[in-house]
C-alpha cells in the first residue's frame, strides 16, 4: 500500500505541477477516490490535493489523486483501509452507513465520518420543446427515458415518480436508456423526455440543448418540499440561467450533491489539515472548476451529510464558529 501510495503521489505531483526536495521517509501520503477521468469527482479531488499540496512542506501531507468506479467503490474502499479520502454522492454516503442499497451485503459502515459537502448534483428534466411538458404531471402518457437500472439516475428518477404520483404506466413509453444515449433518442423524437443527474455543467444535457430545441423543466412545488424533507439525502438546487442553450432563465431543481468522506481511522490531524487546505483557500478553490463557483462555506459544512463529522473537521469548524 505504501509503495502503491508512493507511486500514485509521484503521479499526483508530476499532474498538478508541484515540486519539493523532501524525501518518501519524510512525508505522509494521502489518497482520494474520485471517479472517471471525464466527470466532475476526478477534478474535485484534484482541487483539493493541489491545495492540500501548496502546503505540504508545513503540515507533512503529500495527497494524490486516483481515478476509480465512483461513489460505492470508494465507499468501501475507504472502508477497507486503501484509500483514505473519497468523492461520494450524498445519497450513497447515507446507504453506506446505513448499510442499505447498494451495501446491503456490506451490513452498515458505522467508521464512515464526512468532512463536507461540494457541488449539487441537481436532477434535470429535459424535454423537447414540441411535446407539451412544463411540470413532472405533464409526463402523463409521454414516451420518458428514467435510465438504466442500477444506476444512480434511476434511484433518482423513482423518487421524483414516486413523490409526483406517476408510475411507469403512467407513461407512453418508459425508456431505460444510459446517459450517453439520451440525447441523440431526444432529439431523433425516440423519447419526448429524459430525466437526467450530474453535477454542472454537464456534457449530457449540453449535447441535447445544442442539438435540438429542449427545455429543462422546473422541478419546485409541495411535492418537491416534502420529497426534501423526508429525504436528508437531498438538497435544493439550481441550474443557472444561460448554462445551457435555450434556457436563459433559472431553474429550480433538486437532487443529491457530491460530499466528501473519510474513516474514522484516520489522524484527526490529516483531517484538520486537508480541510484547512481547503477552507483556508476558498476562493481559489472555487476557482478551481465552474462546478465550484456557487459553494458557500455554510452550505459545504452543513447540507447533504448523513455519517457524522470527523473529529479533526469537527475542530477546524469549530475554531471557525461554524459549528
Amino acid at each position: 500500500m505504501v509503495l502503491k501510495q508512493t507511486l500514485l503521489a509521484s503521479a499526483a505531483t508530476v499532474a498538478l505541477g508541484f515540486s519539493g526536495a523532501a524525501s518518501a521517509a519524510e512525508q505522509q501520503f494521502i489518497t482520494i477516490g474520485t471517479g472517471g477521468v471525464t466527470g466532475v469527482y476526478y477534478p474535485t479531488g484534484g482541487a483539493i490535493c493541489r491545495l492540500v499540496n501548496k502546503d505540504r512542506k508545513e503540515h507533512g501531507i503529500r495527497c494524490s489523486v486516483e481515478s476509480t468506479g465512483g461513489s460505492v467503490y470508494n465507499t468501501r474502499t475507504i472502508r477497507q483501509g486503501e484509500l483514505e479520502f473519497g468523492v461520494v454522492q450524498s445519497d450513497v454516503q447515507k446507504a453506506g452507513l446505513e448499510g442499505t442499497g447498494a451495501f446491503e451485503s456490506d451490513g452498515a459502515f458505522e467508521g464512515l465520518r464526512a468532512l463536507f459537502s461540494v457541488h449539487p448534483e441537481p436532477m434535470h428534466l429535459m424535454a423537447r420543446a414540441d411535446a407539451d411538458i412544463a411540470s413532472v404531471a405533464d409526463l402523463k402518457g409521454k414516451k420518458v427515458n428514467i435510465a438504466n437500472p442500477g444506476s444512480g439516475t434511476r434511484v433518482l428518477a423513482e423518487t421524483l415518480m414516486q413523490y409526483s404520483g406517476l408510475t411507469k404506466d403512467d407513461f407512453a413509453l418508459a425508456a431505460e436508456l444510459k446517459s450517453s444515449e439520451q440525447s441523440a433518442a431526444l432529439c431523433d423524437g425516440k423519447i419526448e423526455a429524459t430525466i437526467w443527474a450530474a453535477g454542472l455543467p454537464n456534457g449530457s444535457s449540453q449535447e441535447a440543448t445544442s442539438s435540438c430545441d429542449v427545455k429543462i423543466i422546473p422541478l419546485d412545488g409541495e411535492n418537491i418540499e416534502t420529497l426534501l424533507s423526508e429525504n436528508s439525502a437531498y438538497a435544493a438546487a439550481t441550474i443557472p440561467g444561460g448554462m445551457y442553450p435555450g434556457n436563459a432563465d433559472d431553474i429550480p431543481s433538486w437532487g443529491p450533491k457530491a460530499t466528501f468522506v473519510t474513516s474514522a481511522d484516520v489522524a484527526d490531524e490529516v483531517v484538520y489539515a486537508v480541510v484547512s487546505a481547503v477552507f483556508e483557500n476558498f476562493d481559489d478553490f472555487k476557482k478551481l472548476h465552474p462546478a465550484f463557483a456557487r459553494l458557500s462555506e455554510e452550505e459545504m459544512v452543513n447540507d447533504a451529510l448523513s455519517a457524522d463529522l470527523h473529529p479533526g473537521a469537527l475542530k477546524y469548524y469549530q475554531e471557525r464558529g461554524w459549528k
